[in-house]
């Protein structure tokens, strides 16, 4: 009988990423858990339906037993199973986060014995969460790297607050995951600017657009190209609630690909959404470190279990990634070296354990 392992959900940032590893590492490890005062440092604490909705997926897809799963719980017991469910729909439920349902999911599903297509219903561009298009563009092509392949095509975007959008998500398991080394800032290759908007003025992601490019073209002296996404509202695939954001995307000489983000709100200039992405990227870029706060938190669970000693350095060391870290290393016989304060740029290095998928 494996021993329970209990973990504190108010450690470190005390958020739902604590929440959403622990399962997800539980399920791979098949190693019961007991996660308490969950989301303790929230002004709502305990499980929000997102929350609820990326556990019971977890639960769904491998059999697993779980108590305690109902919204405003601030305890869970998970005990894994050993089923695998690798197809269907899974709907997050209004505007709940599809991407932080995916980072719950993603790495149960590299162990799995078979492919996996799945359907996601929910926020696919939410405050407080990677846009889609950022696991999409980013973080999909990182894991490909490390030999597991990933593919999503968002079909309708969802939006704050009835979401409904619809992405579809497909990937093929790894034997053992490849590690990265994620050190190097070779120089800028190109510049690319991501805005959507979907029931607004089309002048909202023009403006918003404009922004961002005079201001990289100021500060750094590069021309980006510009992508727009614009629905009036009466597109099939059309998103229920007006929304916009823009993504800014950077490609290194070595093909490495790092990014930055920001959500229209309702009262938000659109000029200062194009300047806040604008001036995280320029950030980035000035600090000399090819990977962005997201990628390295996300990458946190993907390097511990890799085959080899992974390394990257970032723009930020963030509180999110520390707690991550700290997180695993309960889970993993595995000591993450960083390099950096929180809220600094810095880095962090570890030798996986090479995990491999247990035999059937």
């Amino acid at each position: 009988m494996v021993e329970t392992l209990e973990i504190d959900g108010s450690m470190g940032e005390g958020g739902g990423q604590v929440l959403r590893t622990a399962v997800a590492l539980s399920a791979i490890l098949r190693r019961p858990i007991r996660v308490f005062n969950i989301r303790a440092r929230r002004s709502n604490p305990g499980l929000r339906p997102q929350h609820f909705a990326a556990v019971n997926a977890v639960a769904r897809l491998t059999g697993a037993r779980v108590e305690g799963l109902q919204v405003g719980s601030r305890e869970i017991v998970f005990t894994p199973g050993g089923a695998e469910v690798t197809e269907g729909m899974l709907d997050v439920g209004t505007a709940g986060s599809v991407p932080l349902v995916l980072q719950a999911l993603m790495p149960v599903l590299a162990f799995s014995s078979r492919g996996a297509s799945l359907v996601l219903k929910g926020g696919t561009n939410n405050p407080r969460a990677p846009p889609i298009d950022y696991v999409k563009e980013v973080f999909a092509r990182v894991l490909a790297e490390m030999g597991y392949h990933v593919d999503i095509v968002v079909e309708k975007r969802g939006f704050y607050p009835r979401g409904g959008g619809i992405v579809r998500f497909r990937s093929k398991p790894v034997e053992v995951l490849k590690p990265f080394n994620l050190t190097g800032f070779p120089g800028l290759r190109s510049v690319r600017i991501l805005v959507y908007s979907a029931r607004l003025p089309r002048h909202v992601a023009d403006r918003i657009a404009r922004s961002a490019s005079l201001e990289i073209v100021r500060r750094l002296r590069v021309e980006p190209s510009v992508e727009v996404e614009f629905m009036t509202g009466g597109e099939s695939n059309a998103p229920l609630d007006p929304g916009c954001g823009i993504m800014i995307l950077g490609t290194l000489e070595n093909n490495v690909v790092f990014a930055s983000s920001s959500l229209g709100e309702r009262g938000k200039p659109s000029e200062r959404v194009g300047l806040e992405a604008a001036s995280e990227f320029i950030k980035q870029v000035e600090t000399g470190a090819p990977v962005d706060r997201n990628l390295a938190d996300q990458l946190v669970v993907y390097a511990a279990l890799a085959k080899g000693v992974s390394k990257l350095r970032t723009s930020e060391i963030t509180l999110h990634t520390l707690t991550t870290i700290r997180l695993v290393e309960l889970f993993l016989p595995v000591r993450f070296q960083v390099e950096g304060d929180a809220g600094a740029p810095g880095g962090y290095a570890v030798e996986g354990v090479g995990f491999k998928r247990p035999a059937a």
